[in-house]
């Protein structure tokens, strides 16, 4: 009888989150157990601590997975015949209609109530996204495109609005949400970045609808 392959650790950690990444979304992140993944990859749940401490720490890299194998900042950074504004306004609607992001991004809402994992999330946009949105934003200042003094500073408050947004975060109702992004844009626009425009409020309205509903039990 032939042995079974031995997998190397790099494709029981692949395959453990090719799993999770399915479960989560066909039975929901709060109804997915760390033995249905192990049962999906045929491993016992030893091999799963092994590469990751909980199920928490597993949503947290696939996160990291997607966003760079499909990086949107990649996407548009060589678009020559696009100046900085309209750059930053092409990233907005290319993440925001990312459906398989979207929804382990709303899978993971219900968690981000543990201070732990909060900050960590935190963290990791802090440490990876405000280089990237600061190199866009000196671009369309550069091309004139962005009036603003405030480029470092902005590029270190984008990657916290949508944790600001969150109502597992800072509870709000749908209305206080909505009113919430109109404050945003309004400071945004002050600030010389007037990125909102009619195509991305209407993401944002979904955006919006999806989250109160996904942290409803929160409010």
């Amino acid at each position: 009888m032939a042995r079974p392959v031995k997998k190397t650790p790099d494709e029981w950690r692949r395959e453990i989150l090719n799993a999770a990444q399915k479960l989560f979304a066909s039975k929901g992140y709060e109804e997915t157990l760390v033995s249905d993944i192990m049962d999906m990859v045929g491993g016992a749940k030893g091999m799963f601590y092994r590469f990751f401490q909980s199920k928490e720490d597993v949503m947290h890299a696939l996160g990291n997975q997607m966003f760079f194998e499909n990086n949107p900042f990649d996407a548009i950074k060589e678009r020559n015949d696009l100046n900085g504004l309209q750059k930053i306004k092409s990233l907005l609607v290319l993440n925001q209609s990312d459906v398989e992001r979207n929804q382990l991004n709303m899978q993971a809402i219900p968690i981000l109530k543990d201070p732990h994992i909060l900050a960590v999330a935190v963290e990791e946009n802090r440490r990876v996204l405000t280089p990237l949105w600061l190199e866009l934003l000196e671009e369309g200042k550069n091309d004139g495109s962005i009036k603003t003094e405030y480029t470092k500073e902005l590029s270190e408050l984008l990657p916290l609005i949508n944790f600001w947004l969150m109502p597992t975060v800072f509870p709000a109702t749908e209305e206080e949400i909505h009113h919430k992004y109109r404050f945003v844009m309004d400071v945004l626009e002050h600030m010389g970045l007037p990125i909102f425009d009619d195509e991305a409020v209407s993401f944002t309205k979904k955006f919006i609808s999806d989250i109160s509903e996904k942290g409803g039990n929160e409010l």
